[in-house]
């Protein structure tokens, strides 16, 4: 097993009441806001357009409480978040471990690279579908006392979506502070709903049986029974959350919050409204807002839509994170992030993600209109998701040394279940479950022609890159005179010359008195100690090889690992503020010449490769200190 990250550590002391609140507003958005239209979906499939009888809703509700017992419960909290790397969970995480992104082409583990991009572009989709969804769902309580005011649920929607979009460029510091305790407030409101509700009708609670489960799936007709396990699924959705996020609060705080507050909250509210289903059906179009008390029926529809902008800043902030993991280990081009709060791990914004996403979002709520439309499109991506976190993770056990014969039955078991719940939600697939696909396949597109596109440049580089013994052959001998000053030359390899030095050299006739050849070197670990940050090696006298190594979580900065070299000593004499950082710029030209990508897909790359972030700026270095050389390179 990994060694837990020092941040999970110092999480799981003691009892962590801070992390626990903080799991709340992050972890547990998503889900907690799944009783607005779950119970509500699963319930008008099993009446498939006729009459809702008290059984079906008792299978109902049983199947709900039994999938989030077996997938959230024990699959996510008890197997899956076993899966850490070094405290860190999620789709990137699991990739990392099994050292997929160094996979010989036509091995498994390629292979595996590929299933695990396709997981880790299903997120884009599923951030895209929820907080469209969530918010929906939350104002759509306006029509239960006001029908008239149904045309203007649309426009709401997207003025709150708007303003959410805007809101991320200015950080979520502020509003994080607050995100836990409204959403503790907001699964204390479901608790006492729930309660009010089987108050009325305590006879459901027979349902937490699994038998009227498997009775109504079993001896129902098997396209309805099809049909209310995708519906189903909507009551699991976000708990995704609960792995991906483990990193920032560590595994007790999250089970923690799970166990004592959200599934409890979660499993009385679902029969609550079952209750009223079976007392009063024609509740349906909105159980969970006819739940309560007609007084208060207003001030939930606000709750519920504060609740619900919570659960959309939890996903749009953890596709940012999923974001900058994938450029550090080199699956999407460099892009501008900006950190938002100094002193908060994690907190940042991607631009081009969050309009990208701004846009998605906004066409999915005009274009599928209302949440009943939009959960059709929503299940399909999420068990996808699952079923390929499952399979990873049977991976990483195998790979610990547990025994194939505790693994696969286990593992298999969950994965079963996820292909059934994929299978389920399959059918909904005309019905706008092809949206999150498609976005999940152009996501996963851009990510592997990135890949192979960036593994096509290095190849070329490599060949036109001198070996080191050419560069001291012209340090002794070959140069005019040496310039004052130090001069760094990033390098995008650890061994052979920089381009940009070999171009300084054959139009200046000159070398700098000290020349450091600097790569940055990402991990497949979150986060590096300062003792492992910094290799220095010396090539002959007045030049150096220092690489520089961060983990996939980290903010990789040069003069960070300049300025942690000196503290170390291994990095003498040096003025920061006085070195010339040299940068190979390369024009990359499309050839089927060359064996490579289609030149389609090249040209692709290179309209990608010429809107990222150049290297200098992305690794922090001041623009008056950087020069560019540009070399053509043709693919």
């Amino acid at each position: 097993m990994t060694v837990p990250h020092p941040a999970e550590a110092a999480h799981t002391k003691g009892l962590p009441i801070v992390a626990t609140l903080g799991a709340f507003g992050v972890v547990y958005g998503d889900i907690g806001t799944s009783p607005l239209y779950a119970l509500k979906e699963a319930a008008k499939a099993a009446a498939h357009g006729g009459p809702l009888v008290p059984e079906a809703i008792l299978g109902v509700v049983s199947l709900i409480l039994w999938a989030l017992i077996l997938i959230i419960s024990v699959k996510y909290a008890l197997l899956i978040m076993r899966a850490n790397n070094r405290g860190e969970g999620g789709i990137v995480a699991l990739l990392a471990l099994l050292s997929a992104r160094n996979a010989r082409p036509g091995t498994w583990r390629a292979q595996l690279l590929i299933v695990g991009l396709v997981g880790a572009a299903l997120l884009y989709g599923d951030g895209a579908i929820t907080p469209a969804i969530s918010v929906l769902s939350a104002l759509e309580g306006l029509k239960v006392d006001a029908p008239s005011l149904a045309p203007a649920v649309v426009p709401l929607t997207v003025i709150i979506l708007i303003g959410l979009f805007v809101m991320q460029r200015k950080g979520t510091g502020f509003i994080g502070n607050i995100f836990g305790p409204v959403m503790l407030a907001w699964f204390l409101v479901l608790a006492l709903l729930g309660i009010h509700g089987i108050v009325q009708a305590p006879g459901v609670l027979v349902a937490v049986s699994p038998l009227y489960a498997f009775d109504f799936l079993i001896h129902g007709d098997f396209h309805i029974s099809f049909a209310v396990l995708g519906a189903a699924f909507l009551a699991v959705t976000g708990g995704e959350a609960m792995y991906a996020d483990m990193g920032h609060f560590g595994r007790v705080p999250i089970r923690l919050a799970w166990f004592a507050v959200a599934l409890p909250a979660l499993v009385l509210n679902y029969f609550g409204q079952a209750a009223l289903l079976v007392t009063d059906a024609s509740a349906l179009d909105n159980p969970f807002y006819q739940l309560a008390p007609d007084w208060l029926h207003y001030p939930l529809v606000a709750f519920a839509t504060v609740a619900t902008v919570i659960a959309s800043q939890a996903i749009i902030s953890g596709v940012f994170s999923l974001t900058q993991q994938a450029i550090q280990l080199g699956f999407l081009p460099r892009m501008q992030i900006w950190h938002t709060t100094s002193h908060t791990i994690g907190q940042i914004y991607v631009p081009v993600v969050n309009w990208l996403l701004a846009v998605t979002t906004l066409g999915a709520v005009i274009g599928f209109g209302t949440s009943d439309a939009l959960a059709g499109a929503y299940g399909i991506a999420v068990s996808l998701l699952m079923a390929i976190t499952t399979l990873l993770a049977a991976l990483v056990a195998l790979q610990w040394g547990y025994h194939p014969i505790v693994v696969i039955p286990v593992n298999g078991f969950f994965f079963i279940i996820d292909c059934i719940f994929f299978a389920a939600n399959s059918t909904k697939l005309l019905e706008g479950g092809w949206f999150p696909l498609v976005l999940a396949g152009a996501v996963a597109f851009v990510m592997l022609t990135w890949r192979s596109g960036a593994k096509l440049v290095e190849g070329a580089r490599r060949k036109l890159r001198q070996p080191e013994e050419d560069l001291i052959e012209t340090a002794t001998s070959g140069c005019q005179a040496r310039l004052p000053g130090t001069a760094v030359f990033l390098a995008s390899a650890p061994k052979g010359v920089p381009l940009a030095l070999t171009q300084f050299i054959r139009h200046n006739h000159v070398m700098h008195e000290r020349i450091i050849l600097l790569t940055v070197v990402i991990e497949e670990t979150p986060r590096i100690t300062d003792e492992g940050r910094v290799d220095v090696i010396e090539v002959m006298r007045g030049i150096t090889r220092v690489i520089l190594h961060f983990g996939f979580m980290e903010n990789p900065t040069i003069a960070a690992g300049l300025q942690a070299a000196c503290n170390q000593g291994k990095l003498c004499g040096i003025d920061p503020a006085n070195i010339t950082y040299y940068v190979g710029r390369e024009t990359i030209i499309p050839s089927d010449e060359v064996v490579g990508m289609a030149v389609w897909r090249e040209t692709l790359f290179v309209f990608l490769q010429h809107n990222a972030k150049g290297s200098a700026t992305f690794f922090g270095v001041p623009a008056k200190q950087v020069v560019e050389f540009g070399t053509e390179i043709e693919i």
